[in-house]
């Protein structure tokens, strides 16, 4: 099964550059919430394996590309489609909103 990929401030540009959606979650270790919705990060990496990019970027490690998405509280979950955001969710969320809004950019 599919995993999230591992997102850095190098690797970012490249990764949203995807022909499919990409979800990027901005998370951090010591966040309480970001451990809530990290398990539903990796069940739709599965599900979404071949649709679409799901990624994990820490904000602790990686802070140029937080810092110009204005990412002020985490979680914070970002769809790019075409190297856009095209959607944003902020804080720990049901596993059905986060489809939804994917299935929205399939």
């Amino acid at each position: 099964m599919a995993k999230a990929i591992e997102i850095t401030d190098s690797n970012f540009e490249e990764v949203i550059k995807s022909d499919q959606p990409v979800l990027v979650d901005f998370w951090a270790e010591w966040c309480g919430p970001c451990k809530m919705i990290g398990p539903i990060v990796e069940e739709l990496a599965g599900e979404y394996e071949g649709k679409a990019t799901i990624g994990k970027l820490d904000v602790d490690a990686n802070q140029n590309v937080p810092s110009k998405f204005g990412i002020r509280s985490i979680p914070t979950l970002l769809i790019f489609k075409g190297g856009e955001v095209v959607d944003k969710v902020v804080g720990a969320v049901p596993k059905s909103v986060l489809s939804d809004k994917l299935e929205a950019q399939v």
